[in-house]
């Protein structure tokens, strides 16, 4: 199923995982995958990973297991900054031969002791190269303050334009903690002419160092409110995740009333913050 026809019949509920580190065993994602099937999620992305030396932990095994075995879609995430064309025809080849139809097209991020290909610059690139080499549903990744590298959120929407007019159907956000930060970029992408269907973006703060780090790498910002309740749980690790929690729901409770097209929750491989806030607000 192509994930772009789910946003015209429904609000959409989705998840992100990411496949096991070398050290985590293999098992780990499945028996995860299987505790997250019974919240029925319209579909889940899996981050990239190559795999390894671990057998069964790529992105596209992952992938076709998500489909194969729990029958839900599934997003195969594909960053093209450290691709070549040919690589990435090989990866489209793959994702072909096991099902897989949807892409979340991506740059990826830069890695300072890598030295980047020339092939693809942005993700509206790739988005462009996979249009014209394949019949894939392509997602792209879309950022309510700016991109970290943006000079201005309005030259990033020019660019997040550029990826819809390649061929990105629908925009998955970066995590925010502000609502009005998302209602604000709604806005502002629709004034500029991108009308496909945006989800937000939602990680819940389960633990300071880990929202910290995040933070620092997406350029996402703190509210007050949020920062105030990080401070006062800071030596209190299970108040504060209680408390990170009950604040995604809210969050998500209001993006729902406001209209937002979809969710999609950042899992963090966690199944049962997943239940927890999956249960907190059904419908």
């Amino acid at each position: 199923m192509k994930v772009a026809s789910l946003f015209p019949e429904k609000h959409v509920l989705s998840f992100e995982v990411f496949p096991p580190k070398p050290d985590v065993p293999i098992s780990k994602i499945y028996e995860t995958l299987d505790a997250l099937k019974s919240l029925h999620p319209d579909f889940i992305s899996v981050t990239y990973g190559a795999g390894g030396s671990v057998p069964g932990a790529s992105t596209a095994e992952i992938c076709a297991y998500i489909q194969d075995q729990l029958q839900i879609p599934a997003i195969a995430h594909l960053p093209c900054i450290n691709e070549s064309k040919e690589s990435v025809l090989e990866k489209m080849r793959d994702f072909r031969a096991r099902g897989i139809e949807n892409i979340l097209a991506l740059r990826g991020d830069r890695n300072p002791s890598v030295q980047p290909k020339n092939d693809f610059s942005f993700a509206s690139d790739l988005i462009r190269f996979i249009k014209q080499n394949g019949d894939f549903d392509i997602a792209a990744a879309c950022y309510p303050e700016g991109h970290p590298e943006a000079p201005d959120l309005d030259t990033d929407i020019l660019h997040l334009k550029e990826k819809t007019d390649a061929g990105a159907t629908h925009l998955i956000t970066q995590l925010f903690y502000s609502n009005k930060d998302f209602y604000t970029f709604r806005e502002k992408i629709a004034a500029a002419g991108v009308s496909v269907p945006v989800e937000a973006g939602i990680m819940p703060v389960t633990s300071k160092k880990s929202i910290e780090r995040m933070v620092s790498l997406c350029g996402a910002s703190i509210p007050k409110r949020l920062a105030k309740l990080m401070a006062r749980y800071s030596d209190d690790p299970a108040s504060l995740k209680a408390a990170g929690l009950e604040y995604a729901i809210e969050q998500i409770l209001d993006l729902r009333e406001q209209g937002a097209d979809g969710i999609h929750l950042y899992t963090m491989n966690n199944p049962d913050v997943a239940r927890y806030i999956t249960e907190a607000i059904a419908e």
